[in-house]
């Protein structure tokens, strides 16, 4: 597995050829890795994951996959969700029933998901001061926690520029 990537923000700009192509290479790694196999429907559902680093409903993804001949049945669309969840390869937003191609895989972290409130992007930001904060209240009450999913709603970069030139 490649030493992992600097981090590359969905709201900065970035060669996006550059990261989505070595995000796919690690996917496929992974894949391999876990004795998993990125079929055609899979692998496309990543990439349109990875297009515009935006959360997509699974009725969008479907959308596309039926465009481009992949089947218009639901269950097209939430298998190959499901699978890439699965392996690491994907991310479940929650706050927008939604799905989002995870930057890092193969790489043990937890993100925090900051989503734009206006245009859906989603960028993974470094959770694990988070986590320690949670885990240390969460002991304090003898409960020990298992999976958590962090979410922050705001506005990115862009559109708070496009904000604040709005007229008032």
């Amino acid at each position: 597995m490649k030493d992992p990537q600097p981090a590359v923000s969905a709201f900065a700009a970035h060669d996006h050829a550059l990261c989505t192509g070595d995000v796919m290479e690690r996917a496929e790694a992974l894949a391999r890795q876990n004795g998993a196999r990125l079929t055609p429907v899979r692998r496309r559902v990543l990439e349109i994951l990875l297009e515009a680093h935006r959360a997509l409903g699974a009725y969008d993804v479907l959308q596309r996959l039926a465009a481009e001949g992949f089947g218009n049945q639901p269950p097209v669309a939430y298998r190959a969700l499901d699978f890439l969840v699965e392996q690491g390869l994907a991310h479940r937003i929650r706050r927008l029933n939604a799905f989002t191609a995870c930057m890092h895989p193969g790489e043990t972290h937890s993100p925090a998901f900051l989503i734009c409130r206006l245009c859906d992007a989603v960028a993974e930001a470094p959770a694990a001061p988070v986590r320690a904060a949670l885990d240390t209240a969460a002991a304090a009450l003898g409960f020990a926690i298992e999976r958590s999913n962090v979410e922050a709603l705001g506005l990115c970069p862009a559109c708070r520029a496009t904000e604040t030139q709005a007229p008032a």
